[in-house]
C-alpha cells in the first residue's frame, strides 16, 4: 500500500515538472516571436539635434592701447616724482586732445628697489665672490590703458604719447563698445540656420518638426578681422614723432553658435 502511494506521488511530481517545463518553453517561444516582430521599432520620443551658425560684420567704433612709463631715482620719493611728472604730462596731453578722463585707466603701478653688489678686494688672482647686495636707487613702472573713441585721431595720440616719455606702447586693438545688438542679430541668424537644417533633415526622414525640447548657445563672440596696425615712422626717425602711425581698423566679426533639439512627429 505504501509502495503504491509512493509511486503515485512520484508520478504526480514528474507530471508537474513536465508541465512546468512546457510552460517555460512556451513563454520563451512567445518572447522570441515578440522580439522578432518588434525588431527595429522604437517606441520612445524621436528627437534630432542640429547646430546653426550666425555672423555679423561691423566696423569697430573704439580703439584701445596701453603705454608704460619707467622712471628712476636715488630714493623712492625721487623715483615717484619723476614718474608722476612724465605720467601727468601724458595724461594732460590726452585730456587736452578730447580723451575723456574715464577712458584713461592705470592698469598697474610698481615701485621697486634697484640693487648692486659691493666690490670685494681679492687677495689672489682668480674667482672673487660678489660682495653684499645693497640698494642702489628705486624705479617705478606705471602702465596705463587708453580708450580712443575718435578712431581718426588714434595714430596722432599714439605718436604724441611716445614723444612725451612713454617707454612702451602696446596692445593696440579696435573693438565695438556695445555688442549686444550685434550679438542678438548673430544669434537670430544662427537659429534660422539651425531651423533650416532641421527642416531638411525631418523631410529626409519623412517626419515633421514638432516642439523644441532643447537649446544651447556656446560662446561665439567677437573675432577681430583687422590687419595688424603698423607704426608708419619716417625712415629718418629713430624714436616716436614724425609721421603719425597708420592704423587700419578693418572690421570685426560677431559670431553665434547654437544647438537646437527638436521633437519629431
Amino acid at each position: 500500500m505504501e509502495s503504491q502511494s509512493f509511486m503515485s506521488k512520484g508520478y504526480v511530481q514528474m507530471l508537474m515538472a513536465l508541465i512546468l517545463i512546457g510552460v517555460i518553453a512556451s513563454l520563451a517561444a512567445y518572447t522570441h516571436l515578440t522580439l522578432k516582430e518588434s525588431k527595429g521599432i522604437f517606441t520612445g520620443e524621436t528627437t534630432i539635434s542640429v547646430s546653426g551658425e550666425g555672423e555679423v560684420l561691423a566696423k569697430p567704433d573704439i580703439g584701445q592701447f596701453s603705454f608704460s612709463v619707467r622712471a628712476e631715482g636715488a630714493d623712492a620719493v625721487e623715483a615717484q616724482e619723476n614718474s608722476a611728472e612724465a605720467i601727468n604730462a601724458i595724461i594732460a596731453y590726452l585730456e587736452g586732445a578730447d580723451v575723456d578722463e574715464k577712458d584713461i585707466k592705470t592698469q598697474n603701478y610698481n615701485l621697486n628697489p634697484k640693487y648692486t653688489y659691493e666690490e670685494r678686494a681679492c687677495a689672489f688672482d682668480g674667482y672673487c665672490p660678489p660682495g653684499e647686495r645693497v640698494i642702489d636707487g628705486y624705479e617705478v613702472f606705471q602702465n596705463v590703458s587708453v580708450k580712443v573713441r575718435d578712431l581718426d585721431n588714434a595714430g596722432t595720440l599714439i605718436s604724441n604719447v611716445g614723444e612725451r616719455g612713454a617707454t612702451n606702447i602696446s596692445s593696440l586693438q579696435f573693438t565695438i563698445d556695445d555688442e549686444s545688438a550685434l550679438e542678438a542679430q548673430a544669434r537670430e541668424e544662427a537659429i534660422a540656420d539651425a531651423k533650416a537644417k532641421a527642416q531638411v533633415l525631418a523631410d529626409d526622414l519623412g517626419l515633421k518638426l514638432d516642439k523644441i525640447v532643447g537649446f544651447y548657445e556656446n560662446g561665439g563672440g567677437e573675432v577681430y578681422k583687422y590687419e595688424r596696425a603698423t607704426m608708419a615712422m619716417d625712415a629718418s626717425e629713430d624714436s616716436f614723432g614724425g609721421v603719425a602711425p597708420s592704423l587700419p581698423t578693418g572690421e570685426n566679426e560677431i559670431r553665434s553658435n547654437v544647438t537646437i533639439t527638436y521633437q519629431l512627429k
